[in-house]
């Protein structure tokens, strides 16, 4: 992997030319030890005029300002000598020490000055001028700086300075004593250090590794790691034992006490009886609770509209709209006019828009106001197209702002409801339990909730099995519509996903317009034929336009044919270097101007800028292209459908190449050509509702590139994936 080379300056502060008391952001000018001016830039909190610093780091040449010093860790000394002391003290860097003042402490203690400060202030105040309460205060304010000092240094031999800043402006000078006593309270406080970065810090303090701390940690940990790679909101006590004991190498005696302590102490919360237990992290069990609350709560509390009177307003859009509704789409309609909570479900081309399209307008005719959101950008961006009204997403209509703590933290919630009286969420199978939480925080008494969305496709990424629960607990009316009609019939799209679905072969005779089956035999064969598909044989027969809308969804990252390899060979075939444009290197990829690029986890930092509107937020899943790269910057420009970003060069591990994507990435979004490369990859991975997902993300055409036994095997394959929930049990009262 590439490494960048680093160097290290020493020198004197000579001037502080900028310095963000937020951030620690700091722009200084030294003396290096060749007696030259060099300026340095980072995160340097609490420097001042005459300290001696250490700086690691690189040169960077900036557009504006020239040559500089990016540093990324810095050692702080104070000064020794009664000179440079004078000259520190003199700089304002104490408060209530001024150049007169200064110049009175150091007259008569000299080199002892910085102890007696620190040490001995009451001394202070034999010097005519200062005060007793003044000589405190200039205590305070140099134990505050050396805390400071402390603590950015300690911190140092762990993690970079914008992360040591963080630790020192929520913990203060204390930062250090609780690192060492409790190494895995980091976990907890700060988002971005996770267990193994704590576990190295405790290792390295000889911390022992059956020691309570740790075992908790370990636990929450395990559970994390459930929660993001499974999407279990709990798991059975039983195998979080097994895990968390594989994970942290101890004998299960000790994980099981390690649960008896966290459910003492409320960091563990759990459900069920003894032998039947299930272990939670307690935001997940209180995001369970309130979700079964609430949706039990809008389900009886929604004022109820006649069912005369609905078949009227059914009629009445009917004849609006020129439209006949079906029997389902005329029982879907009354029944989210009727009751509080409602869930349409069904497969592609079975009406799900047109019975949103006629809500609207009927809800409208009431006086009604509705909200139409998606859990993702690019599910929005489609739902107000195919519905002609606009979409948000969840994250938008909550107002989600970014908070100092890198957590969502949504306007609209228990405190500031939505003021619309009907929200429509389409994809709700990408809704996560915690997402869920946070609309439902913000739903006003009296509104309805419907949700839109097909079951049969995969999960949500995040933790929760949501609309599969709620459908599966019978609580709340279920409309699932299976009817094709007429004009999705005519597409072998829709009609082989319900094949698919069913478990059935697709139709693959090629003699339709849409779908098509080239059956190749070995990987390498298969990644070559996808690369030409897209760089020559479509752009060909159908325009270069299509280039844009073409999107490979594979199963797997691993192999020839899964997207690490994938992407590596799409990129040097569909945007090589030719020397004239800037490329970035990052966690083993290189970033080229023009690369197509996905966003792989949640950043509520990020802003962007579109049309004018100014936001937060770039989540797990969107996908853009690098607009420009800045060397000497360090930023990088990209662009997710319009809204424009910048990225610090420190970001990019967030980002990696899209022009081939799993199809769990591919959720909720929709692409006029889909390419599905059909391969042996891990067994867990070949299941039905894997390819049912990739199939029905095409709009228009859908290529099927590999071995007809691995479409065999898939199509055959039921297997779903357990998420072990407590959603149903909560909304069952069981």
């Amino acid at each position: 992997m590439y490494q960048e080379n680093k160097e290290t300056i020493s020198g004197t502060v000579d001037s502080v030319i900028f310095q963000s008391e937020e951030t620690g952001y700091t722009v200084i000018e030294i003396e290096d030890s060749a007696g030259f001016p060099v300026t340095l830039v980072g995160t340097m909190p609490y420097l001042c005029e005459g300290d001696s610093i250490t700086a690691t780091g690189k040169w960077i040449n900036h557009q504006v300002y020239g040559k500089q010093f990016k540093v990324d860790i810095y050692e702080k000394t104070l000064p020794t000598g009664v000179s440079d002391i004078m000259r520190y003290l003199a700089g304002g860097t104490v408060k209530g020490i001024g150049p007169k003042t200064a110049k009175k402490i150091v007259d008569k203690y000299g080199e002892d000055t910085f102890d007696v400060i620190e040490n001995h202030h009451e001394w202070l105040a034999e010097i005519p001028g200062i005060t007793p309460r003044k000589a405190a205060d200039i205590n305070s304010s140099f134990i505050e700086m050396s805390g400071a000092r402390n603590v950015m240094m300690f911190c140092a031999d762990f993690f970079g300075s914008a992360q040591s800043m963080r630790i020192y402006k929520k913990w203060g000078g204390s930062a250090v004593d609780r690192i060492k006593k409790d190494p895995y309270s980091l976990c907890e406080a700060f988002s971005g250090i996770g267990f193994k970065t704590a576990d190295s810090v405790a290792e390295s303090f000889g911390i022992s590794r059956d020691s309570a701390s740790r075992v908790l940690a370990g636990i929450n940990y395990t559970l994390e790691v459930a929660a993001h790679s499974g999407g279990h909101t709990c798991l059975p006590e039983s195998l979080l034992i097994r895990e968390a004991a594989r994970i942290l190498s101890l004998e299960e005696s000790k994980i099981a006490s390690g649960i008896s302590v966290g459910l003492s102490s409320g960091k563990l919360s759990a459900r069920g009886t003894a032998g039947e237990r299930y272990i939670y992290l307690p935001r997940y069990l209180k995001a369970e609770e309130y979700t079964a609350r609430k949706l039990r709560m809008i389900d009886t509390s929604c004022p109820r509209i006649d069912s005369v009177d609905i078949a009227g307003f059914i009629e009445r859009v009917e004849r609006t709209s020129d439209i006949r509704y079906a029997q389902m789409q005329r029982e879907a309609i009354a029944s989210a006019l009727g009751g509080g909570v409602m869930v349409l479900t069904g497969g592609p081309g079975t009406g799900k828009t047109t019975v949103i399209k006629g809500l609207i307008s009927i809800f409208d005719t009431i006086g009604l106001d509705v909200a139409l959101c998606a859990p993702t950008g690019r599910a929005a961006k489609r739902v107000s197209e195919s519905a002609g009204c606009e979409a948000k997403t969840v994250h938008r209509l909550l107002e989600m702002e970014h908070s100092d703590d890198r957590e969502p933290r949504f306007m609209r919630n228990a405190s500031c409801y939505l003021d619309e009286d009907v929200i429509i969420v389409d994809e709700s199978s990408m809704l996560d339990i915690l997402l869920l939480e946070a609309l439902l925080l913000a739903l006003k008494p009296g509104a309805r909730l419907i949700f839109i969305g097909d079951r049969d496709q995969l999960p949500s990424v995040g933790a929760g099995n949501v609309l599969a629960d709620i459908i599966d607990s019978k609580e709340f009316c279920t409309v699932c519509l299976t009817e094709i009609f007429r004009q999705a019939d005519e597409s072998r799209i829709i009609t082989n996903a319900h094949l698919i679905n069913e478990g059935k072969m697709p139709i693959t005779d090629n003699k339709s317009q849409d779908f098509f089956f080239m059956s190749r035999r070995t990987d390498t064969e298969i990644a070559a034929t996808v690369a030409e598909l897209i760089s020559k044989r479509l752009p060909k027969a159908y325009g270069e336009a299509i280039s844009q809308g073409i999107q490979v969804i594979t199963p797997s990252r691993k192999g020839l044919a899964g997207t690490e390899s994938l992407n590596a060979l799409l990129q040097s075939t569909l945007n090589p270097n030719d020397g004239t444009k800037a490329e970035r290197q990052a966690h083993g990829i290189i970033l080229r101007e023009g690369d197509r690029i996905m966003q792989i986890k949640n950043n509520y930092d990020i802003e962007w800028e579109k049309d004018g509107y100014e936001g937060y937020g770039v989540f797990n899943g969107d996908i853009g292209s690098v607009v420009s790269i800045n060397a000497h910057g360090e930023s990088i420009t990209l662009d997710f459908d319009g809204r424009v970003s910048e990225y610090d060069f420190t970001a990019l591990d967030e980002l990696e190449h899209a022009y081939a994507i799993t199809v769990h990435k591919s959720q909720g979004s929709e692409y006029p050509c889909v390419i599905i490369p059909l391969y042996s990859c891990a067994p867990m991975l070949l299941t039905r509702n894997l390819l049912y997902t990739a199939v029905t993300r095409a709009s228009k055409m859908v290529i099927l590139v590999g071995k007809r036994e691995i479409l065999e095997a898939m199509v055959s394959n039921d297997t779903h994936a357990t998420r072990h929930t407590g959603l149903i049990k909560l909304l069952t009262n069981e």
